[in-house]
């Protein structure tokens, strides 16, 4: 574990040469914030449509719908603790014993699965310190991590859409872009050909004009794609993950189209506007006068919107780009240069691989992520004016 988690340090300590002068100086951690998407879980109510047909009947979990498995509770804990360790390294925080009241902040959305996801993270960064978990109370809308759940007035589903079919040239393109992976999970699901249930590729407005919905290939496919991972990700037997028609290459593979479903909701810049402006809001302010770490604990969701905002794909091994993994997500953190006393924002993207998860290893990847037209390290108020620029029209959107 030691030797991957150097390698994995390594990775984000390396300097460009073509980085100013200043990046070679001994930089202070001051704070950081850490936006992650919850733990392994079982499949989604309706995550699998209806209609979708197979040749044998689906493995079942040993949770119920949406929670959080113990194996997935675990694997936090241990990523947890690895970060701790290495945040400790960073000088951020002591390695060992209970933090200091207020030093660490960790909140979650207001959902079974994150609520457990967070207070799996406490434990195994703080182990019997009894970190406190905020969050809503569960099942009430936290505009925070899901802000278009609340309809906000403002949004205008004939702009999104607009912006989406600019962006991804069009539902039936963004079909035929992902041809031979819809092909390929078509083998997987084995049910003699047209497994999916699915329709013409469509977007539309909700009734109220605040929401959009999907329909065809990508909605279909994507959440089983999902599925199928998770299972490799709980490390169910060769032959249940796929029907053992599923290795590490093809779920990487099928990834694609669980990633194309953010290049609806997420990705586009109206989308990502309202997405990430409350979290955006937040990484700011903690950053700026927050506590030495803020964890927030939300979903893949969450993550995406961030990255797009920014103008970054997340590239991760073993995964799709932008395919996010259970516990992964970015690490944003505010350095002090002490000689000439100038701050810095770095991001790096914080996952472990799938065999990680699947086995219960420890050892973590950390990349450096490089925002266009600032590098791996953006002043403190470049990164801010990049955030509110493309957040401009939803920062109302608030916790």
């Amino acid at each position: 574990m030691r030797r991957s988690l150097h390698a994995a340090l390594l990775l984000v300590l390396a300097v460009s040469p073509t980085e100013p002068a200043f990046a070679r100086s001994r930089l202070i951690v001051e704070r950081a914030v850490l936006v992650i998407r919850h733990g392994i879980r079982a499949p989604l109510l309706g995550e699998v449509p209806e209609a979708t047909r197979t040749a044998a009947p689906w493995p079942r979990w040993s949770v119920p719908d949406g929670q959080i498995t113990p194996h997935g509770a675990k694997m936090l804990e241990i990523v947890a603790a690895a970060d701790r360790r290495f945040l400790a390294m960073r000088g951020l925080l002591p390695a060992t014993g209970c933090p200091v009241a207020g030093t660490v902040r960790i909140t979650t959305n207001s959902v079974d699965r994150t609520i457990a996801s967070g207070e799996a993270y406490a434990r195994g960064f703080a182990p019997g310190c009894g970190l406190a978990v905020d969050h809503r109370d569960p099942g009430v809308t936290d505009p925070l991590f899901e802000p278009l759940a609340g309809r906000p007035s403002s949004f205008d589903a004939g702009a999104a859409i607009a912006d989406i079919n600019h962006t991804t040239g069009g539902m039936p393109t963004l079909v035929r872009r992902h041809r031979r992976a819809l092909a390929l999970l078509d083998r997987v699901l084995a049910c003699g050909g047209d497994c999916l249930a699915t329709g013409p590729a469509d977007i539309s407005a909700d009734p109220d004009g605040h929401g959009i919905v999907l329909k065809g290939p990508i909605r279909s496919s994507s959440g089983i794609a999902q599925i199928l991972l998770l299972q490799y990700l709980e490390g169910m037997p060769t032959a249940s993950v796929g029907w053992g028609r599923a290795g590490a290459a093809m779920l990487r593979r099928l990834g694609t189209l669980h990633a194309a479903l953010f290049a609806v909701f997420t990705r586009p810049p109206y989308m990502a506007a309202y997405q990430a402006a409350g979290l955006g809001k937040r990484v700011l302010s903690s950053l700026a006068h927050g506590p030495r770490l803020d964890v927030l604990v939300g979903h893949d969701t969450n993550v995406t919107a961030l990255a797009a905002v920014l103008g970054i794909d997340l590239i991760a091994p073993g995964y799709a780009v932008n395919d996010i993994p259970p516990g992964g997500g970015l690490l944003f953190e505010r350095l002090r240069d002490p000689r000439t006393r100038r701050t810095f924002v770095r991001i790096s993207y914080r996952t472990q691989s799938p065999v990680m998860l699947r086995t219960t290893g420890r050892a973590f990847t950390l990349t450096a992520v490089r925002i266009p037209a600032c590098g791996t390290l953006c002043s403190t108020r470049r990164f801010a004016l990049i955030l509110r620029r493309h957040t401009a029209q939803a920062m109302h959107v608030t916790r």
